[in-house]
């Protein structure tokens, strides 16, 4: 169910304390995707998450119910966003009508930070609707880049990009996507988004170590972590985001936490939905492939980003 969806207003609840956002893990606080489907749960019940990330375009143009039942919740949880549409490695110009809007739900939630994907999604105007991939080459370097700039200046926040699971790659690709994506966070000082079952995807289907992948990319700049299931093709993986995370990829979260220390961590589940305890139970096995060297905090690359002085890259309780 999308956000435009007309939903009826939750029963009303009793206001039980806020949940505590920023215990003992620090800045390794355990976050869930916030899907439509579960406003209703979360405003009855305000379950023990630390924060919730909401796909921007679920609420980016919606009112009613959606728009409520989030400025609810974003008194009492931290928000991050998640965006599909900034299109961030195409050759059209930037939606500055989509940016303007993506601005203003970013105030209105107190938006510790905004992040989409490094890719492209349509030409001249038609929107595939898909996260494609881009070219690893200097030209695509230094065209992103510029874009990026000019995105962080228009929403005054840096941008968090995200890492793509891919089935196919550009043959004229120079470089590989860590060394792009070290030198893109260099030249603009973006952050990134690392998701860590997209990392294991890609590698199998281009056949490179994904541990050397994760060890050379700018472990300061990994502001946040994703982790989802995957579906296996036979001659392929695909990053569907609907399942469990698979038993290599708690592998590679367990190398990746060893290597930037405390990082905001969320469990992302696009489809087929399970209730919200179920997701509950697959977030809280992070903290099993958590070691003695995830407790305390860490500052990023960029030290302490505040977002119009609504949160930091710690994840902390809001007192705005």
């Amino acid at each position: 169910m999308r956000a435009g969806s007309t939903e009826p207003a939750a029963p009303p609840s009793a206001s039980p304390p806020a949940p505590e956002v920023a215990g003992g893990d620090g800045a390794c606080a355990l976050g869930l995707g916030l899907r439509v489907p579960h406003l209703p749960h979360v405003l009855a019940e305000w379950p023990d998450v630390a924060w919730f990330e909401i796909i921007s375009e679920d609420f980016i143009d919606s009112g009613g119910y959606p728009r409520h039942a989030l400025a609810r919740i974003a008194e009492r949880y931290p928000i991050v966003m998640h965006g599909v549409s900034l299109s961030i490695g195409g050759t059209d110009p930037l939606d500055l009508g989509y940016l303007t809007r993506l601005q203003r739900l970013a105030d209105a939630t107190g938006a510790r930070w905004v992040s989409d994907h490094v890719c492209w999604t349509g030409v001249t105007g038609v929107t595939t609707g898909e996260l494609l991939p881009v070219p690893f080459t200097e030209h695509s370097l230094r065209h992103i880049a510029g874009r990026v700039r000019h995105v962080q200046d228009l929403l005054e926040r840096p941008l968090v990009l995200e890492n793509l699971g891919t089935c196919a790659a550009f043959a004229h690709s120079t470089m590989t996507e860590w060394e792009f994506l070290a030198r893109l966070c260099e030249d603009t000082g973006c952050e990134l988004l690392l998701d860590v079952t997209n990392v294991y995807v890609s590698s199998v289907n281009h056949d490179f170590d994904p541990e050397e992948y994760i060890r050379a990319l700018p472990h300061g700049r990994v502001a946040q972590v994703h982790l989802a299931g995957h579906t296996d093709m036979g001659d392929h993986l695909i990053g569907t985001h609907d399942g469990p995370v698979a038993g290599p990829v708690w592998d590679l979260y367990e190398l990746v936490t060893s290597l930037t220390g405390p990082v905001p961590t969320l469990l992302e589940w696009h489809d087929d939905l399970p209730p919200l305890s179920g997701l509950l139970d697959e977030l809280h096995k992070a903290r099993h492939h958590l070691g003695a060297h995830q407790t305390g905090t860490r500052e990023t690359g960029t030290g302490e980003i505040a977002a119009h002085g609504t949160g930091t890259r710690e994840i902390e309780a809001r007192d705005d």
